[in-house]
């Protein structure tokens, strides 16, 4: 069952992905639309003035398969191309169900028109695709609406380099797992919230944690992970995803405060679209290498953290650099020796749910110890404190289910 792996909505409201939302107490009310981008305290974080003097994105199509995307919103306008969803997988690809599709196409590739959501890459293309999460109630809707592996699958064959996953769940589909297989073939980058279950038994999640997806932590204003965020040795990297304004719904009328792994991965997304887009000849394989080489850190990149994988996501630092090596074109950086997991996970039939769910706690995951990594460039100089070590095995919500995930062995 697939979850919503995004931000928890702290203000008003926050279950983005209906099932393991939770309000949170004690919370601010909605902020007004117009209010978005003051909210956005990542793009300062990350230099992103700086960034769009090189990169917007442009040229790039990221695939964001979630609740749908809903192309009105002022942000969003002339930014989705729903003709290029195939009809087998078009049902209602344009209408949100939750709000929260919409509101990780606009923090991958939003224009910021009318005080929306301005997104990382907002040169970027978005191409929409509506699967079935555990939001979605109504039990026609639910069998007319596509399957993630389906979606995956479309998208797959497209002309969309980046796909985003904001999603995930505790159970194993083959169909998915072969699906992203098959996007991986494609040359696609996958991207996929980790979870937000680090509170609440650490189970590790799908699609994040299969070959070949690239897993996202989520992130504060000073670098450290978010309680919630789940952890293990399929992470990959961090971003921001505390903090955050999303669609309080799909009634599209105000924004609310959020904190999940879904924006963390969607602005993962971003970020490769950023880099594609400068650097177009480069493969899929070497802008994960120039993300992974660049990622804020203070430990050694042969050993990522349980917490934040290579570290925090930095594609400025790519981009600044013209004559950036990105290695070798057919090497995939993430691929490890496998380690099978002792026992298989379940399958079982497909019901995702967003990972977003409302909690206001965004302290330290317990355990490793601290660092602090230094991202100095114009501008001044940033500190992010970053929770480091590395831990071999990690045991799932006492399942006794280790964890030792090779990235990229199919």
């Amino acid at each position: 069952m697939f979850l919503k792996s995004g931000g928890r909505r702290l203000s008003a409201v926050f279950s983005v992905m209906g099932a393991a939302a939770v309000l949170s107490a004690g919370t601010a009310p909605g902020a007004a639309a117009a209010d978005a981008q003051p909210q956005q305290w990542y793009l300062d974080a990350m230099k992103a003035q700086d960034i769009w003097k090189i990169s917007t994105g442009k040229g790039v199509k990221v695939a964001v398969i979630d609740t749908g995307v809903n192309p009105a919103t002022s942000s969003l306008k002339g930014q989705v191309l729903a003709d290029e969803v195939p009809k087998a997988v078009a049902y209602h690809a344009t209408q949100d169900y939750e709000g929260h599709g919409t509101s990780m196409a606009e923090v991958i590739a939003g224009t910021g028109t009318g005080g929306g959501i301005k997104g990382l890459a907002p040169g970027a293309k978005i191409v929409p695709y509506r699967i079935k999460l555990t939001g979605l109630k109504d039990k026609q809707e639910q069998k007319k609406t596509p399957e993630p592996a389906d979606a995956i699958r479309a998208a797959a064959d497209s002309d969309a380099k980046v796909i985003n996953m904001s999603f995930g769940g505790p159970y194993w589909d083959p169909d998915t797992e072969a699906a992203v297989k098959y996007a991986a073939s494609k040359g696609k980058l996958l991207f996929a919230s980790i979870g937000n279950s680090a509170d609440k038994g650490n189970k590790a999640e799908y699609p994040a944690s299969l070959p070949f997806v690239v897993g996202v932590a989520a992130s504060d204003k000073s670098g450290t992970v978010g309680k919630f965020s789940t952890h293990g040795n399929y992470v990959d990297f961090a971003a921001p995803g505390l903090d955050i304004p999303a669609w309080c719904d799909n009634t599209f009328t105000k924004y609310c405060t959020s904190e999940g792994t879904s924006p963390a991965s969607a602005i993962a997304s971003a970020s490769a679209a950023l880099v594609w887009s400068a650097h177009p000849h480069w493969t899929g394989n070497q802008v994960l290498r120039a993300l992974i080489d660049t990622a804020s850190r203070s430990w050694p990149k042969s050993k990522p953290s349980v917490y934040l994988g290579y570290g925090l996501l930095r594609p400025r630092k790519v981009l600044e650099d013209p004559k950036f090596n990105p290695g070798p074109a057919g090497a995939d950086p993430l691929a490890t020796q496998n380690v099978a997991a002792d026992d298989t996970p379940a399958a079982t039939p497909s019901a995702s749910t967003p990972s977003n769910h409302p909690t206001k706690s965004s302290g330290s995951s317990s355990g490793p110890t601290s660092a602090a990594a230094q991202d100095s460039g114009s501008g001044g100089t940033e500190t992010w404190v970053i929770i480091g070590s590395v831990a071999a095995v990690l045991i799932i919500g006492g399942a006794g289910f280790a964890v030792l995930r090779a990235r990229r062995n199919a």
